[in-house]
């Protein structure tokens, strides 16, 4: 859940800041934050006016295209499945892990998509 998929093109050390990044159905934002950690990476999205002064926590398995030359991310979720994702605040969530179980459950194993990939 907290890492990126191989296929994903993400080389560590890249730095994402600024990439602009596409559910499956249209934009949801910009990379605010993310971390290359092995075993806890993820974005920061800085919604902007889709979900207005909201930002949302998406673990790297979400990612399955990165494409470098566009500084695009592709996800494989819906606006609609990340807009209902659990409620993300910066200063309490960043490297809680009971927040990161709760995420991961919604969208592993144990969440809506029933560890399948939408």
């Amino acid at each position: 859940m907290w890492s990126y998929k191989s296929t994903a093109g993400h080389l560590a050390g890249t730095d994402l800041t600024g990439y602009k990044v596409e559910a499956t159905d249209g934009s949801i934002g910009k990379v605010d934050k993310h971390s290359d950690e092995v075993t806890d990476a993820y974005l920061v999205v800085d919604t902007g006016v889709w979900i207005f002064g909201r930002e949302v926590l998406l673990p790297a398995s979400t990612v399955s295209r990165i494409d470098v030359e566009e500084r695009k991310i592709y996800v494989d979720r819906t606006k609609d499945q990340i807009k209902d994702a659990p409620e993300f605040h910066r200063d309490k969530h960043l490297g809680d892990p009971g927040y990161h179980e709760t995420l991961g459950a919604y969208y592993g194993l144990g969440g809506p998509f029933g560890g399948r990939i939408v």
